[in-house]
């Protein structure tokens, strides 16, 4: 089914984060068409005065042109914290484009999330911001999985679109998140990643709001062998499974030669060097505040 669009007027499509890796939010819509069943940003829809569903509708952001960006010199965005600015209706509308072409020349740095390859489209203006990363989310490489959680392109789409980034300079991310207990193959997909990366990030499964029911539905009835565990971790508070992940993972880093580190991603590599793997799954120890370096 396709999305309910409108098209809405918007003081600015930059907005200051909170959040530690940015100093600027960018989301060119409002509402995503991936409609991923885990997604926490669902949480915006009581933002957005609409009456469907997360997922059912976007919103297209116009926005007044940025007309004196060199005074975003020096500052982080991020694009797409909140909503994939590389979702379908990009494609025609062209606002992550048109935002990209306002902040040539700028000397800001950018970090995009996406799950779409349509990102591939605008390399040529992405590799010109200084210290430019493109992070893609891949959580399984069974497609028959990322099919029943999220409407984005396939996981190969995405590789190989990290692979073109990688190739032409630019700091690609294999986040791998969310993590689902007994589902998500991580060593898999480093493997597979580790040649396009600079950096993996791994990301656990949280599940809070609405959401919760959907995913716990969802495992009772196509994993009911993993519901004990999905209790003990999403009903019981038991931390366990992932302080085990955080030590299994920290020994399989070593035996394929990679830096482990837990939420911290201020390490400095060279581009060419193999990527750093960063565990956030303890999300409680950050402190929200700290602005982190982006990994070079």
């Amino acid at each position: 089914m396709k999305p309910i669009v409108k098209e809405i007027e918007v003081k600015s499509v930059l907005t200051k984060s909170n959040l530690p890796v940015a100093d600027y939010s960018v989301n060119p819509y409002t509402g995503c068409a991936h409609d991923c069943k885990y997604c926490y940003a669902s949480f915006m829809k009581r933002f957005s005065n609409h009456p469907e569903p997360w997922g059912d509708f976007v919103d297209v952001k116009h926005w007044p042109e940025i007309k004196n960006p060199k005074k975003y010199a020096g500052k982080e965005l991020f694009i797409g914290s909140v909503t994939d600015p590389y979702q379908p209706l990009e494609e025609t509308c062209r606002r992550t484009r048109t935002l990209l072409e306002q902040m040539q020349g700028s000397g800001c740095s950018l970090s995009i999330a996406t799950k779409s390859d349509l990102v591939v489209r605008d390399l040529d203006l992405i590799k010109k911001f200084p210290n430019a990363r493109v992070s893609w989310s891949i959580n399984t490489l069974d497609e028959s999985f990322r099919e029943e959680m999220d409407n984005a392109v396939s996981i190969e789409r995405r590789l190989t679109a990290m692979k073109t980034f990688h190739d032409a300079g630019v700091r690609t991310t294999c986040f791998i998140s969310p993590i689902f207990p007994g589902i998500t193959d991580i060593p898999s997909i480093i493997r597979r990643a580790k040649n396009q990366c600079n950096l993996v990030w791994l990301e656990n499964l949280n599940l809070r709001g609405g959401y919760k029911k959907t995913i716990l539905d969802y495992i009772d009835e196509k994993h009911p062998d993993l519901m004990p565990l999905y209790r003990a971790i999403y009903q019981e508070g038991d931390r366990s499974y992932w302080a085990r992940l955080d030590k299994e993972m920290r020994q399989f880093c070593n035996e394929e030669g990679l830096m482990y580190v837990r939420n911290d991603d201020s390490i400095k590599r060279p581009f060419d060097a193999p990527p750093i793997v960063v565990n956030y799954f303890f999300h409680e120890e950050i402190i929200p505040s700290a602005k982190k370096k982006q990994t070079k």
